[in-house]
């Protein structure tokens, strides 16, 4: 891959096809170069006769898994305080407030869990649009 007009540089992807994969080029050790997966990771040795440039859409690639690979690693953040206590209280006065107060209270009678959460995220939800200044 090497030419006078195309070098290897650090940060450079190429295709590693004996591996099939996308790598950034970090250096040379003796015959090989080194890469090293898209967004980190253990590096592998490489033969630099056979690399060639990542096309676009093997960069891109490479770059979503690399992105997929993070936000997996990411453990989910706990929800805002305001959703952790008690449920949310209609506003007086407002139809669509009391709508999903009486969704909650239907659910609530029916042991519905999921549709209980449903009508609290809702009304939290309308509540934070429409009752904040």
């Amino acid at each position: 891959m090497t030419t006078a007009s195309e070098p290897l540089g650090p940060g450079s992807l190429c295709y590693d096809p004996a591996t099939a994969k996308v790598g950034e080029y970090r250096d040379r050790a003796g015959p090989y170069v080194m890469l090293r997966p898209v967004g980190g990771g253990r590096e592998w040795e490489a033969d630099p006769d056979t690399l060639r440039p990542a096309t676009n859409q093997e960069r891109l690639g490479a770059s979503v898994r690399a992105a997929n690979h993070r936000s997996a690693a990411v453990p989910s953040l706990s929800p805002p305080p305001e959703q952790t206590g008690r449920p949310p209280r209609a506003v007086p006065g407002c139809g669509t407030c009391a709508g999903l107060a009486g969704r909650r209270e239907t659910a609530r009678a029916a042991y519905d869990r999921s549709a209980e959460t449903d009508a609290n995220v809702l009304l939290r939800q309308h509540q934070r649009e429409e009752h904040r200044a």
